[in-house]
C-alpha cells in the first residue's frame, strides 16, 4: 500500500537514491543540499526507515567485478508446485531476486555463479530435483542498471518525450576481475550490511589501524575499480506508489538491438534493460523492466517505442508477486 509522502519527504527519497557523499558526515551534505539541517535529515530517513519506504541503505556490489557471473532464468511452474519449488529456490545462496509473472512462464529469478559450468550444472541439479525445465538467459549486454524511482513522478499518462533522461549506467561484461587488497576486503565485506543511519555512519568501519579517512578512501578504491556500483538507499517502490511492474520482452532485428537499448535504457521508468539470449520457442532478446503508477502509463510508453522502432513481437510480463529480493552476500576465501 503507498504512503503519502510530504514534498520534503519526496525531495529525500529522490536524493537518498543517489551515491553516498564519501565523507565522515554524509548526511549533513544531503542537508545542506535540501537547505535543511542534519538532524532533520536523520530524523526523517527514520522514519522512511520505519514506513518501510527505505529497504535497505548499503553498498550495491558488481558481482562481475569479483569473477562471478550471473544469469536470469525462468521456469513454468504448474500452480500446485509454485509452493515448494519457490522455496527451493529461495534457499540458494546464488539467488538474489525471485519474481511471480503473469505468463505461461511463471518463475524468473536471477542466479550468481563462480562461472558458467557451475550455474548449468546448478540449473541441471534444479530440473532432476524438481521436474521441471529451467531456461537461462545470460545477458549479451546491460544498457542499463539503475534502479532509480522518482518519488515525484506525476499519476497522469506518460509520454516517451516527458521521461527521456540521458543519465543512466551501462556494465562492461567483459572486464577482468578487480584485484583487491586485504583492506578493501575487510571493508568490502563490511559495506555488505545496512548503514545506521545516524551522523556518523561510516565509523564502524574504523578499527586500530584504519581511520574514517582511510576508510573512506578505501570505499573509493573500491568504487573506482568498479566493484562497488553505489552506496544509496533501496527503496520500496510498492509504497512509493509504483503499482505497475512489467518486464517487456521484445524481439529486436540485430542490426538495431543497440539503438533500442540505448533508447530504452534512457526513460527514466525503466530500472534494468539487457541483451540476453534466447532459446527455442522463446525469440526475445531485449528487456527492459519498467515500473509506474498505473499499468496505462506503461502501455502508452510501450505503444510509443513499439511505433516507433517497428516492434512486433513483444511480451509483456507483470509482476504478480515478489518471492525474494535480498542481495547475494559476497565473501571472500
Amino acid at each position: 500500500m503507498a504512503i503519502a509522502l510530504n514534498k520534503f519527504q519526496k525531495k529525500l527519497c529522490n536524493i537518498i537514491q543517489e551515491p553516498l557523499p564519501l565523507r565522515a558526515d554524509p548526511f549533513a551534505a544531503i542537508a545542506e543540499r535540501l537547505k535543511s539541517d542534519e538532524a532533520t535529515v536523520i530524523e526523517q530517513l527514520q522514519k522512511l526507515k520505519a514506513f518501510g519506504i527505505i529497504r535497505r541503505f548499503r553498498a550495491t556490489v558488481n558481482c562481475r567485478s569479483l569473477g562471478k557471473v550471473a544469469t536470469l532464468v525462468t521456469a513454468h511452474i504448474p500452480a500446485n508446485d509454485l509452493v515448494g519449488v519457490a522455496a527451493v529456490i529461495n534457499a540458494m545462496p546464488g539467488v538474489s531476486h525471485n519474481y511471480l509473472r503473469d505468463h505461461n512462464y511463471n518463475l524468473w529469478f536471477t542466479l550468481q555463479a563462480d562461472n558458467n559450468e557451475q550455474i548449468e550444472k546448478l540449473l541441471a541439479n534444479l530440473s532432476h530435483r524438481l521436474g521441471c525445465e529451467f531456461h537461462s538467459l545470460p545477458a549479451a549486454k546491460v544498457f542499463k542498471l539503475h534502479v532509480r524511482f522518482d518519488a515525484d513522478l506525476a499519476e497522469e499518462n506518460l509520454s516517451v518525450p516527458e521521461i527521456q533522461t540521458d543519465t543512466y549506467e551501462t556494465v562492461n561484461l567483459d572486464s577482468a576481475p578487480a584485484h583487491l587488497t586485504e583492506l578493501e576486503k575487510d571493508i568490502l565485506t563490511k559495506l555488505q550490511k545496512d548503514l545506521e543511519i545516524s551522523p556518523r555512519p561510516f565509523d564502524f568501519l574504523v578499527a586500530d589501524t584504519v581511520d574514517i579517512d582511510t576508510a573512506l578512501e578505501t570505499i573509493q578504491s573500491l568504487t573506482d575499480k568498479g566493484v562497488i556500483r553505489s552506496i544509496a538507499a533501496v527503496l520500496n517502490y510498492h509504497k512509493l506508489g509504483f503499482a505497475a511492474n512489467v518486464m517487456f520482452c521484445a524481439r529486436v532485428k540485430s542490426d538495431i538491438v543497440d539503438y533500442v537499448g540505448q533508447k530504452l535504457a534512457g526513460l527514466k521508468i525503466v530500472s534494468h534493460c539487457y541483451e540476453r539470449k534466447t532459446f527455442l520457442g522463446w525469440p526475445y532478446n531485449i528487456y527492459a523492466m519498467m515500473h509506474a503508477r498505473t499499468d496505462g502509463q506503461i502501455r502508452r510508453v510501450i505503444n510509443e517505442i513499439n511505433a516507433s522502432e517497428k516492434i512486433e513481437e513483444f511480451q509483456l510480463l507483470a509482476t504478480t508477486e515478489e518471492l525474494k529480493k535480498i542481495p547475494v552476500k559476497q565473501s571472500f576465501p
